[in-house]
């Protein structure tokens, strides 16, 4: 899937930020609250591919997809001619008063893709917290409890009750007030830090469940199959599997947050299937609509057609646009071998990041699967070392990367699956500098 038309490359021709996007900085710190940050400071003008340019003419390789969002590239010709044709037809009906085929038809796409051939259905929202909110509600609807489990080093989104399903409190959720109760952290399968294989590690977040939390009133567990913001950290071999098992045998309903691994980015159209589970809820976004928002909740039928009338929705859910989006995202995801391109990536990333590892050992593990590749940063006593310098080092040289981690100490890369091969190698020799300058300053 490569796009050999692709030709734009890498240029920086101004300092970082340029005296465009400097004015424009000003112009935010006056007009945006002082929440919202500019982790790279650049102002995007365009974008094509696995390219973005600024406004002083800077052209970036995008290793960061905009968070995982950019999947099939910016500026997909098939998303761009599916939203254009939208817009020029019906721009906004609510589903629940005057229904339209869009929605219907990415429902039966996503119903199709999602892991497992049992019978499904699915709603749309505006946006993965959003999905995590309702799939959380089904569960409760359908079990008639109120308990909701995660796992340590999960991330689920910034509302009220996903903020505090977060693993961390700060940044997203500290000094808003109570956090929402009946939620419970369980810990997580952390090879790299436990040492533990899936049985033990699947036998201690079921011991934990059990003791510290109860199944009685357990209505979910959450989960994401690869943890994103948590920095991506893959659970080892049978963890989840096993973790499944006990859910069913507990009348659990067990959901998977796919909102950063979904939509052919590990390898397979879910990291679920690569890790040989099959949810009772599948929580998609991101990728899905190729930079609208959207975002879904699918998932057993039983389940959804569990929730009484009204009892889910909203005024923007499922927007006819947005549903035209994902239908041109989830047609490619059908026709095209995604999944190999996402395979190519993983082993360009992983190959220049052992490469890497040789020579820094500050590079404690590279993990993921995919194009959702990360490598965890600590110091010789242990300690775990900051990741922004090195991405804000790319970042100076023309790449976008991102951090994650509890404790900010994983460098992630999200790159579109059209990123050609070339790209990828430049972009890893920025890395591979980000990284010898800041250890050498």
């Amino acid at each position: 899937m490569t796009d050999t038309a692709q030709t734009t490359v890498r240029s920086v021709v101004t300092e970082i930020p340029g005296p465009k996007s400097k004015q424009m900085l000003e112009r935010k710190a006056e007009a945006v609250s002082t929440a919202i940050p500019s982790n790279l400071p650049v102002f995007i003008e365009s974008a094509n591919g696995a390219t973005f340019t600024d406004v002083d003419g800077n052209t970036f390789i995008d290793l960061g997809c905009g968070i995982g969002v950019t999947t099939i590239g910016h500026t997909n010709e098939a998303v761009v001619a599916a939203v254009r044709e939208q817009v020029g037809r019906l721009t906004h009906s609510l589903v629940g008063q005057t229904p339209y085929e869009p929605y219907v038809r990415a429902a039966e796409l996503l119903n199709e893709l999602t892991p497992g051939d049992h019978k499904k259905k699915t709603i749309f929202v505006n946006s993965g917290a959003e999905a995590v909110e309702n799939g959380v509600k089904f569960a409760r609807k359908y079990t008639g409890r109120r308990g909701v489990a995660v796992l340590d080093h999960g991330y689920h989104g910034r509302t009220a009750l996903t903020g505090t399903m977060n693993f961390k409190i700060a940044p997203y959720a500290n000094g808003q007030g109570p956090t929402v109760s009946d939620v419970f952290h369980a810990p997580n399968s952390y090879p790299l830090h436990d040492g533990l294989d899936g049985a033990a590690a699947a036998k201690r977040t079921q011991w934990y469940l059990e003791k510290h939390v109860g199944v009685e009133d357990l209505a979910c567990l959450v989960v994401e199959p690869i943890q994103g913001e948590g920095g991506f950290i893959v659970p080892a071999d049978g963890y989840l599997p096993a973790l499944q098992e006990w859910c069913t045998k507990n009348g659990v309903v067990m959901i998977a947050d796919e909102i950063q691994s979904g939509v052919s980015r590990t390898g397979a159209t879910y990291a679920s299937e690569l890790l040989g589970w099959t949810p009772d809820v599948v929580l998609t976004a991101k990728g899905i609509a190729g930079g609208m928002p959207l975002a879904a909740v699918t998932g057993r039928a039983e389940i959804l057609d569990a929730m009484h009338l009204n009892g889910v929705g909203g005024t923007f859910g499922g927007n006819p646009v947005s549903c035209a989006a994902a239908i041109a995202v989830l047609e490619q995801v059908k026709s095209l071998d995604l999944d190999s391109e996402a395979k190519r990536i993983e082993e360009a990333l992983v190959r220049r990041l052992r490469e890497m590892q040789d020579k820094y050992s500050v590079i404690a593990e590279v993990r993921g699967r995919g194009a959702m590749i990360g490598v965890e940063l600590i110091d010789a006593d242990g300690e775990p070392v900051a990741a922004g310098p090195f991405a804000a080092e790319a970042g100076r040289n023309g790449v976008m990367a991102l951090t994650a981690g509890a404790d900010g100490n994983v460098l992630r890369f999200l790159p579109s699956l059209i990123i050609t091969n070339e790209q990828l190698e430049e972009g890893m020799d920025v890395i591979d500098a980000a990284f010898a300058t800041v250890l050498n300053s």
